[in-house]
């Protein structure tokens, strides 16, 4: 929503002040010149990367028109969930979680939540993770070890697509001057005409230069640190999983290693513990014993 109202402000605030100086809106429109721009911008993104980080680019700018998937209710839900299944594994333990990491569609405790189901990086993220926690043999460090390489890999694959978009729009100010110097040279070519279509040439060459530079400081910039932060937003809820898995393992019980996942959780969605325990009661789990509060 933020997006869209940002790209009406920034369209409103250029044409209203050029309005206000009694500029004509027709001589801003040039088709030709945003085929040049858009056109050789669009070839470099092709041209530059392969074509998984194409299908990245494509998804993370239709996320940014939506909200982020991060809030506090998806933090709740995935501390609820660790919180169910590692109860579930200090009653009967470790090992009987290998039946939810093999087949979580069947898990008592997996299958109640659907969302995480269809999470195709963080439902193995989880899994895996504890199926080799429950295999045994393994040290608690070389857990948090394994997990962090799963994050670092997935944080760079994020941030391919950003870094992709971001060097669409450092290219498209240059691009802009390409288009404005293939108008000055169409210009060129029509000195000795009427006094009208020369400005009008020069006038398309100049709108070549002001596309290019909008496009990328109005919109395609913006775009791509908006993915960024998104990025960044998905990788601080894998850290908050990472937190709690890792504590259960290391020997804390249930509600303490989600109270450490809580208290990783960023700021401006961390839940208190107040509603984080009271979550847990409403959703039909356990509190938090006594003892561990």
């Amino acid at each position: 929503m933020f997006v869209i109202i940002g790209i009406v402000v920034v369209i409103g605030a250029i044409l209203g002040g050029y309005l206000m100086e009694h500029g004509n809106i027709r001589v801003l429109v040039q088709p030709a010149e945003l085929v040049i721009i858009g056109g050789a911008a669009l070839g470099t993104v092709l041209i530059a990367n392969p074509l998984h980080i194409l299908k990245k680019i494509a998804g993370g700018i239709g996320g940014v028109f939506g909200s982020s998937k991060y809030g506090k209710q998806k933090y709740l839900e995935t501390l609820k969930m660790l919180y169910e299944l590692f109860s579930r594994a200090r009653k009967e333990g470790l090992m009987a979680l290998e039946t939810d990491s093999d087949n979580p569609e069947q898990s008592p405790v997996l299958s109640k939540y659907p969302q995480f189901l269809k999470d195709h990086h963080a439902l193995p993220f989880v899994c895996d993770t504890i199926r080799m926690a429950a295999g045994g043999g393994i040290e608690p460090f070389d857990v948090d070890q394994m997990i962090e390489a799963d994050m670092e890999v997935h944080h760079h694959d994020a941030g391919q697509p950003v870094a992709a978009l971001s060097t669409m729009a450092d290219s498209l100010p240059g691009l802009g001057i390409v288009a404005a110097v293939l108008g000055v040279v169409i210009t060129m070519g029509a000195l000795g005409g009427p006094p009208e279509e020369i400005g009008h040439k020069v006038a398309a060459a100049l709108v070549g230069t002001f596309l290019g530079i909008l496009l990328c400081y109005g919109f395609i910039g913006p775009i791509s640190q908006n993915m960024a932060k998104a990025a960044e937003e998905e990788h601080a809820f894998y850290h908050v999983m990472r937190v709690v898995i890792v504590s259960f393992i290391k020997g804390s019980p249930p509600s303490v290693a989600v109270e450490f996942g809580r208290r990783a959780i960023p700021g401006n969605v961390r839940p208190s513990f107040q509603e984080t325990e009271k979550y847990l009661k409403d959703r039909g789990g356990e509190a938090p014993p006594a003892e561990n509060k």
